[in-house]
């Protein structure tokens, strides 16, 4: 969802440093442009570690109950599973403000992408964060996957309420 979304910003920057009505806008658009398209790439990559993450995890639940190293396999094969959704949710935190910007500064008749992409990107944000708690419970990575949750909100809260 997050290559989605950094498509729709990619689309919608790029109409408007076509329109000449928004040359004040250019080069912010432009930057907005090339850092949705290092965003997308990224997420399909992440897309892909995604895939596998919890295998590990899915490995150490598997040792019987009794195993002394069971315990200690599981926490941090959780931990480990927990990296990539917590890179997808900065990802979408990062979108969701860049399309924030873009519903701002950008080609109104993209505007309605641009919001599409900031609320794709505030639920793929929220999912991800979401993973990270349920992995982890507590803990810097939790902290961190909870204000990357708010920060896709505030993004997305912005763009719904212009």
């Amino acid at each position: 969802m997050c290559a989605v979304a950094a498509a729709l910003v990619e689309m919608a920057t790029r109409f408007t440093i076509a329109r000449e009505e928004y040359a004040q806008s250019h080069e912010r658009m432009a930057k907005i442009e090339v850092r949705a398209g290092e965003l997308r790439r990224r997420s399909l990559e992440l897309a892909d570690t995604e895939l596998h993450a919890f295998e590990p995890v899915l490995e150490a639940l598997r040792l019987p109950r009794d195993d002394p190293e069971r315990t200690v396999r599981v926490e941090k094969a959780r931990a480990q599973a927990s990296q990539s959704p917590l890179a997808i949710a900065k990802v979408a935190a990062e979108l969701a403000e860049l399309a924030a910007e873009t519903v701002r500064s950008g080609n109104v008749n993209l505007a309605g992408d641009a919001i599409t992409a900031a609320l794709i990107a505030e639920a793929a944000a929220q999912a991800a964060a979401r993973l990270v708690i349920i992995n982890l419970t507590d803990g810097p990575a939790v902290a961190e996957a909870v204000d990357l949750a708010r920060r896709a909100l505030a993004a997305r809260d912005q763009t719904v309420t212009r």
